[in-house]
């Protein structure tokens, strides 16, 4: 499609712009699905940005942003994991359809991040080969908390937060075209959790204070 690229910081500002129109009372769905913009799309698509995010039924990118078809490049796996697969996708994305921000969006009281603090107290493995996987994926990010003496809450709060900048981490540091992009073409790749209390979005890892995005290459 001709539709210019949407920076970063322009697609960060949509976001967050819709994650407040999704949580202000009483506000209905703004995100265009009609039969007009179905028409739109049949050529291509040119999403504004990419969200890797868990596959939570509570938490759907598209509802907690406020947008319609074709706005979101969304990939969704339990824990919100930078699988290999998840990682091609994003690279697709980025390279292919244009986006220059990609968001890893976890969640408070994420399953995945339980059941791994689960296992790894247990210190048995789960029950089936693809548990198994999804909590080999979560497990580098919350194993180094254990023994730190939190408590439930803080400890559920931080291992869900760590395992969002882990994601990020692998998503910057584990594929090329990323990174090339990230040095060349501005793209930045954020954190984000979403409360399931309040269905408000937090950006981080990499967004200051004031709400600006930092150079493409600073960690």
């Amino acid at each position: 499609m001709a539709d210019a690229v949407v920076e970063a910081e322009q697609a960060l500002a949509r976001l967050r712009a819709g994650n407040r129109r999704f949580t202000a009372d009483g506000a209905a769905p703004s995100g265009r699905v009609d039969a007009a913009r179905r028409a739109e799309l049949r050529q291509g698509q040119r999403p504004f940005a990419a969200v890797l995010a868990c596959a939570d039924s509570r938490v759907p990118p598209e509802l907690v942003f406020d947008q319609g078809l074709g706005e979101l490049f969304v990939t969704r796996v339990a824990g919100n994991i930078a699988t290999p697969s998840q990682l091609g996708s994003l690279e697709f994305a980025a390279e292919e359809l244009g986006v220059r921000l990609v968001v890893v969006l976890g969640h408070t009281g994420c399953g995945a991040v339980g059941a791994t603090l689960q296992a790894l107290r247990a210190s048995g493995p789960p029950p089936s080969e693809g548990l198994r996987a999804v909590v080999d994926g979560v497990r580098p990010a919350v194993a180094p908390l254990l023994g730190q003496g939190l408590d439930e809450a803080a400890l559920r709060g931080r291992a869900e937060r760590e395992n969002v900048r882990h994601a990020c981490r692998t998503l910057r540091e584990g594929s090329p075209v990323l990174a090339r992009l990230r040095g060349q073409a501005g793209l930045a790749v954020l954190g984000a959790t979403y409360s399931l209390e309040t269905g408000e979005v937090a950006f981080f890892d990499g967004v200051t204070e004031a709400g600006a995005l930092p150079p493409p290459a600073e960690r």
